[in-house]
């Protein structure tokens, strides 16, 4: 699985796009996008081992700024980053994309 993840309106998926060659068909059928949108969640292991099934996914980074006033939104932003921890062990490659510049944390990239 390869992991992408970066700042809001950073370029992630159009950069993903442009490197693997893929149209919208290819990224409908075969990646899932916003996944820090599936928190907060009871058992995040098993979210993390659903979403590594896929061949690509991608998260929006939420620990950054201020942190929240509304316990909620705490708690969310916190399962988020664990999320994407989970999901960083489990993949194969892991970048982060920011403004449309991508870094190689883990694996190899063509």
């Amino acid at each position: 699985m390869i992991f992408v993840t970066g700042p809001l309106y950073a370029g992630k998926e159009s950069y993903i796009r442009r490197a693997l060659g893929w149209d919208e068909a290819d990224f409908r059928a075969r990646a899932v996008r916003d996944v820090q949108e599936l928190v907060p969640c009871d058992d995040l292991a098993a979210l993390a081992d659903r979403l590594a099934a896929r061949e690509l996914v991608i998260a929006t980074e939420l620990g950054g700024g201020v942190v929240p006033v509304d316990a909620g939104m705490r708690r969310k932003r916190e399962q988020a980053g664990r999320l994407a921890c989970l999901l960083a062990a489990r993949a194969d490659t892991v970048i982060r994309v920011c403004c449309g510049l991508p870094q190689l944390l883990k694996g190899e990239w063509p």
